[in-house]
């Protein structure tokens, strides 16, 4: 079993949907509710990916991507958003996302995403 994925989102009944949608692909994942309780994740053990939310308490998505991104280059970074793409890309200097998932997301979408970066 590889790595598992690091879920951030300050609202637990996304995290739990998210963790329960990679559990039915085999991807064992570890929650954290905000930024920086992620960052504190990731000095303790390795992810294969980070899948945050961008609309978070204290530091959004974004601050987080460019904050692992940072220190963990090669690491994917995934953002959810209810909001549209084009949004991000304008807000979005620095660090690139290696991925978005648009709210609601289906199945399908967490398994494309899975197989094209992991």
């Amino acid at each position: 079993m590889g790595n598992p994925i690091l879920i951030v989102d300050d609202n637990p009944n996304m995290s739990t949907l998210l963790s329960d949608m990679l559990e039915i692909f085999d991807y064992p994942s570890v929650r954290a509710a905000d930024g920086q309780d992620a960052l504190d994740q990731l000095e303790k053990r390795d992810f294969a990916m980070v899948i945050t939310d961008m609309r978070m308490p204290n530091m959004s998505g974004l601050e987080l991507l460019n904050q692992v991104k940072s220190k963990h280059p090669k690491l994917p970074v995934v953002l959810i958003s209810g909001y549209s793409v084009a949004e991000f890309e304008s807000e979005a200097e620095g660090a690139k996302p290696d991925g978005f998932l648009a709210k609601p997301f289906m199945m399908s979408d967490i398994e494309k995403l899975l197989n094209s970066l992991l």
